[in-house]
């Protein structure tokens, strides 16, 4: 069990994998068909995770892109992606990281207070992600962002890369670095 890194292996011609970390099982698997489901030229992979760090195995493939999945109305969910984030490489924060926010629709449900997450993520210099995942519709349109995203993280899109991605997802209203 170590660090996970972006380069550790060599990519695979036409494949992009994601890594789906959360304790969201049902709603990550259904997720997960979703993006199967849809239209690729690449052959698409996704794994799904409890927690970081992932056991030692040589037959793991590379990870393109992860996706650190916070349940609102839990406070383990946040803790675990919390604890996970230690086990992610540095290089993982240039544009191959982002936060998924569930449960930000009823907010008087929420155990973790959405300002907890946009600093979280703000801190880690990561997109952040909103989508109710027990909506059918929203979860194949949050399917179908994450796996164009998955696709340029991947360097399948010509002219665009993961650092591209992540200034584009960066949000106008983000402080400066001086002000976090």
């Amino acid at each position: 069990m170590s660090v996970l890194r972006p380069m550790d292996k060599l990519p695979c011609l036409n494949k992009a994998t994601i890594l789906l970390v959360g304790t969201e099982d049902a709603r990550m698997q259904q997720l997960a068909d979703a993006m199967l489901r849809e239209d690729c030229a690449s052959e698409l992979q996704v794994h799904l995770a409890k927690s970081l760090p992932l056991p030692s195995n040589g037959s793991r493939p590379r990870i393109d892109l992860i996706i650190l999945v916070i349940n609102l109305h839990s406070k383990y969910s946040f803790q675990i992606v919390e604890e996970s984030l230690c086990h992610v490489d540095a290089r993982f924060f240039l544009g191959k990281l982002c936060f998924l926010i569930t449960g930000a629709g009823r907010e008087s449900h929420c155990s973790v207070h959405q300002s907890a997450v946009v600093k979280l993520a703000q801190t880690y210099r990561s997109p952040l992600l909103f989508c109710d995942l027990e909506v059918e519709s929203f979860r194949a349109s949050m399917a179908q962002r994450l796996v164009r995203m998955l696709q340029i993280c991947a360097g399948h899109v010509p002219g665009m890369s993961a650092l591209n991605l992540l200034s584009l997802l960066r949000s106008s209203e983000s402080p400066p670095p001086e002000e976090l």
